[in-house]
């Protein structure tokens, strides 16, 4: 038995054994669902009780370093603006990169001439007072399973080819703001795994680089492009993100749309960006959810009367370098002004359980997606080819039950936000794990994410320093459903106390 069919049937039979508390409850339908007392979510899903103003920070350079050597997203607007870079140039360095760094296996599509071309047209429209947007003139890069408009969508597989005439909804709307799509990036087949076994860490090429969003994290720390869009169902941004020192940001459920997107789980997907810094995160992050999630004017952040819950045991649990990291920056809370306490909600067994009823939940929903598709299985690699054979034969009830569980676990988890502003923890509980082992590690560097994505909850992988392997770690913030502003005044508070 493969880990793959081994992990599934652990699933099945944590899930039999386990009895709700309320018999008669039914499975998550709405976002509301996931709210915890005293927070109530309008239509569009944004906070309207114990609401946070977002006070972000310059851009400055950090102690954390950056394999990267082209600017920030916020400092290359900076730069466009006052003409003293451009955009053309922005782009010549993002493929310079994207060639000397091939064996990293990053960019599955890119059409450099017409790249440029775009570039030079940007240029002239800056110069003649012309502004297209926020973004105008940035190139991003976006993940292959994200519809854009004349290039293909693989997902990662033989088994799927697409020639989208349509913008995803997202990417549509970077193009609206005047992003430049730069090229599309690797990703797990079909978003199906958190190794992205195709790619290489670009911190050593012997090591995974996460995923499943393994190609927009690499891209973003190497410089090919100044952000990426991907996804997340139970890891995608975040795990990729704290393997490659990169911050990745996954929104509350719903917050940005997924149309146009290959899809893994109707009811666990979203779609984020990967930047390098939380800043660059809350500029595409207002472009992508039309929303003011960001505010960029104020200069300066207290975080007095801030309460942070963090979890120790997660920490405990995690390898002795990563251990070592976290705690080593925790202080910093403290001297910025804010309380933290330990927290033992959600614990050790709600991390595992979150992990089966997310295997279960999200790979049954793919084999619905593939079945209808007409997949050829045989074309897929063993690990996909073994989750979603295994996913094919779950009954209706069990799967009905795992989004029970589900619920539970929400009217159980999310109260902890009427204490606690944000949790913190560790993104993960190892550092890159060597590519040779890649296989092993299909729930284990998902143990401390799956459960924000089951719950909703927005979510970031922010680096925070590196192991005695000169391997980077990333912290984990999490806030309640709806409170994304939460992150990025907390999270650039610890930026900037990381910056020289």
């Amino acid at each position: 038995m493969s880990v793959a069919e081994r992990a599934f049937q652990d699933a099945i039979e944590e899930l039999h054994s386990l009895k709700l508390s309320e018999p008669k409850i039914g499975p998550p339908l709405i976002l509301e669902s996931f709210a915890p007392s005293g927070l109530k979510l309008d239509s569009q899903g944004e906070k309207n009780a114990h609401t946070t103003a977002v006070l972000p920070l310059p851009a400055t350079h950090r102690k954390i370093p950056s394999l990267s050597k082209a600017p920030t997203l916020s400092e290359a607007l900076q730069l466009l603006k006052s003409g003293k870079i451009s955009s053309v140039e922005l782009v010549q360095e993002s493929l310079r990169v994207a060639s000397e760094t091939v064996r990293l296996g990053t960019v599955v599509s890119i059409d450099e001439e017409s790249v440029l071309a775009q570039a030079r047209t940007m240029d002239g429209q800056r110069d003649r007072g012309e502004s297209l947007g926020p973004l105008h003139g940035i190139p991003i890069t976006v993940k292959d399973i994200i519809d854009v408009a004349g290039m293909p969508t693989r997902a990662g597989s033989k088994a799927y080819y697409d020639l989208p005439s349509i913008d995803a909804k997202s990417v549509a709307l970077l193009k609206r703001a005047g992003g430049l799509i730069l090229a599309k990036v690797a990703t797990h087949e079909f978003a199906l795994g958190v190794t992205t076994p195709q790619c290489r860490n670009p911190y050593d090429d012997t090591r995974i680089s996460g995923g499943s969003s393994g190609g927009s994290a690499i891209a973003v720390a190497t410089g090919v492009g100044l952000a990426s869009l991907g996804t997340d169902t139970r890891a995608s941004l975040r795990v990729p993100s704290s393997l490659c020192g990169v911050v990745g940001f996954k929104p509350s459920f719903g917050r940005v749309s997924t149309h146009g997107i290959v899809p893994l789980s109707w009811t666990i997907d979203h779609i984020g960006p990967i930047t390098r810094t939380v800043q660059d995160a809350g500029i595409m992050m207002n472009v992508i959810s039309q929303t003011n999630l960001y505010e960029s004017k104020v200069a300066t952040v207290d975080l007095a009367n801030t309460n942070i819950g963090v979890l120790s045991s997660a920490i405990d649990s995690s390898d002795g370098g990563i251990a070592k990291v976290i705690n080593s920056v925790l202080p910093v809370f403290s001297m910025l002004g804010a309380s933290v306490k330990e927290v033992g909600t959600p614990s050790a067994s709600d991390f595992a359980l979150s992990n089966s009823l997310g295997l279960l939940i999200s790979r049954c929903e793919a084999a619905t997606v593939h079945r209808s598709l007409g997949t050829d299985l045989d074309l897929t690699i063993p690990e996909v080819h073994d989750q979603l054979l295994a996913a094919l034969d779950l009954k209706a009830v069990d799967y009905l039950d795992a989004q029970r569980f589900r619920r539970e676990l929400a009217q159980k988890i999310l109260p902890i936000f009427d204490q606690f502003e944000v949790l913190v923890m560790p993104t993960i509980p190892v550092e890159a794990p060597k590519w040779a082992d890649y296989e092993k590690h299909l729930l284990n560097l998902s143990r401390y994410a799956i459960i924000w994505s089951l719950l909703g909850c927005p979510a970031a992988s922010i680096p925070v320093g590196f192991t005695e392997s000169k391997m980077p770690v990333g912290l984990q913030m999490v806030s309640a459903p709806g409170n994304e502003s939460a992150l990025f005044r907390i999270g650039m508070a610890l930026e900037q106390s990381l910056s020289g």
